[in-house]
């Protein structure tokens, strides 16, 4: 029988319990027993009349009642948390508030360790989970507070969701110090004629420099698609092939392998990187305190280039 004065505890069960696939898994992100998941969930299965996650496997999967309640539950939950924070008094020193960032390889390496750093040292509570981003999904995920804010370049998003300009960067060109084409200047010629790694976190489809080159009906000699230019960069530091990144990041891996660096010998808009995150945090003061860091930590990075 449906009860109208429900326990609003019980849908950050059904919440947790959605997100994990996992009565177990939920249990632990809400730092309660398993049984107590079981009891929650028993309760509203009652109050909805249907099973809401039925077993799939090792699994659990939502029912169609399920996944149709729950964007709304996800958002109202949102809403709710942001509220209590919004207008408070935010102390940065005593905080103890988690931020999930989605970020991709580049910036996660650039930008992260250089961000903790400054927040251990002005706010030691505040804790951060750096999440992959999934272009897709990023509107739904701001949305639904499974992210506070993303960084990635300019993209359509949900008219709910805030972007503001972070940095714009040029990409340039990677390759061993003592590699034969590092002696001159970069001919578009030489550069066609080499190898090359890519790097792209899909695993189809044109990276940035190849589809300005297709686009002037040229190709270049693609040995290694990767996913990471870490690992890119380090294959460039022991072969002959060159990879294609962005000057800041170039910069980095150059402080600590045998790299040397040249501009593309060809023109391409420079890349821009943007800020993202939900309107709903726009009052948040906690909220807008980590964006001033991280434009603090951007400005910095680029001072020191």
């Amino acid at each position: 029988m449906a009860n109208n004065n429900m326990d609003l505890n019980l849908f950050k069960v059904f919440d947790a319990v959605y997100r994990a696939n996992s009565l177990t898994e939920a249990a632990k992100a809400l730092h309660i027993t398993q049984p107590a998941v079981s009891n929650a969930l028993a309760r509203l299965r009652e109050h909805f009349d249907d099973p809401l996650f039925v077993r799939r496997g090792r699994s659990i999967a939502p029912t169609p009642l399920a996944d149709s309640i729950a964007a709304e539950i996800s958002n109202s939950l949102t809403t709710l948390q942001e509220s209590l924070h919004r207008g408070q008094e935010f102390d940065p020193t005593t905080s103890k508030r988690r931020f999930v960032i989605s970020m991709g390889d580049p910036m996660e390496f650039v930008a992260l360790p250089s961000l903790l750093a400054q927040l251990q040292k002005s706010a030691p509570g505040i804790r951060l989970q750096s999440q992959r981003l999934v272009r897709d999904q990023l509107s739904r995920q701001l949305i639904s507070g499974e992210l506070s804010m993303a960084i990635d370049i300019p993209q359509a998003v949900d008219p709910s969701i805030e972007q503001q300009f972070l940095f714009r960067d040029d990409l340039w060109v990677m390759m061993r110090k003592n590699h034969p084409l590092a002696e001159h200047s970069l001919s578009l010629k030489n550069y066609l004629n080499a190898h090359h790694v890519s790097v792209s976190g899909r695993s189809r489809g044109s990276v940035i420099e190849d589809a300005a080159l297709n686009r002037k009906g040229l190709n270049r000699n693609i040995t290694l698609r990767g996913q990471s230019y870490y690992s890119a960069s380090h294959i460039v530091a022991e072969s002959d092939l060159l990879l294609t990144l962005p000057r800041h990041l170039a910069l980095r891996f150059q402080d600590f392998l045998p790299l040397h660096i040249l501009p593309l010998p060809m023109k391409l808009p420079a890349l821009e990187v943007q800020l993202y995150w939900h309107r709903s945090a726009n009052n948040d003061t906690a909220h807008q305190w980590l964006r001033a860091q991280i434009h603090q930590i951007i400005a910095q990075n680029n001072r020191e280039e």
